[in-house]
């Protein structure tokens, strides 16, 4: 019997990642000017025609959270950005509803190419971060060109195939370290290198503070924020069945 892929009729598909700078487009020119905040869809669209509507998840430094709604509200697509969580915390649930004749989706232009992508796109510092699965006939430089002359910047990240990625890299695939912040990712790794996590720990948040030349309750708190999204991230990775 052959053995050689799709005998059994196995599909082989690649998974791609890609940044992509949404130009001309509030999330990512509000996002740029929050670069500590992330901004990440939580629910497909729904709604008629005109309007639509999805729930986002807005995280950072709660003064900046709220700032980021209030600039995102003002932003000319956008009908109604309004919390459904209070603010004043770290993390925010908002019910957004746009104006879908104004609103350029690049979900939209993905499914126009035919493109399957993974919901719960995370922006941060400007970038949309989008996660592809290609199969052996879909063509990814044309993909990135399509997108591209719609008049955005387009960055390849990684890509792999599926069945030759060990379960380390499919933990990344979920997004763990995609959605931290610059300053959060750059705290949990100093963390690690100190070895704050180290059975004897070694270090201590003083240590990580001064490495990073911030205070220590801000290295605190860019610390549990990290922590928090990993944490929660592993959670649904392993399956968190009881």
């Amino acid at each position: 019997m052959s053995t050689e892929p799709g005998a059994r009729g196995e599909r082989s598909m690649r998974e791609v990642t890609l940044k992509i700078k949404h130009n001309g487009q509030p999330e990512c020119e509000v996002s740029e000017r929050y670069p500590e905040v992330t901004m990440r869809s939580v629910s497909s669209m729904t709604g008629r025609r005109t309007e639509r509507k999805r729930i986002i998840e807005v995280s950072g430094d709660p003064d900046e959270v709220a700032a980021f709604i209030d600039d995102f509200r003002e932003s000319e697509p956008v009908i109604a950005a309004e919390a459904v969580t209070p603010l004043g915390e770290s993390t925010v649930f908002v019910a957004l509803t746009v104006d879908a004749e104004q609103w350029d989706s690049i979900a939209e232009q993905f499914a126009e190419l035919g493109v399957h992508y993974r919901m719960g796109t995370i922006i941060t510092g400007g970038w949309e971060r989008w996660t592809l699965y290609l199969d052996d006939d879909d063509d990814l430089p044309a993909i990135i060109a399509a997108v591209e002359d719609r008049g955005n910047d387009v960055t390849l990240v990684r890509q792999v195939e599926m069945d030759q990625m060990e379960p380390s890299s499919r933990f990344e695939t979920v997004g763990a370290l995609h959605d931290l912040t610059d300053r959060q990712r750059q705290t949990l790794g100093t963390a690690i290198r100190l070895g704050y996590y180290g059975h004897e720990k070694r270090a201590g948040i003083e240590d990580i503070a001064n490495a990073l030349g911030i205070g220590t309750t801000t290295a605190w708190e860019h610390l549990a924020r990290a922590e928090g999204k990993v944490m929660a991230d592993l959670g649904d990775f392993l399956g968190g069945d009881e």
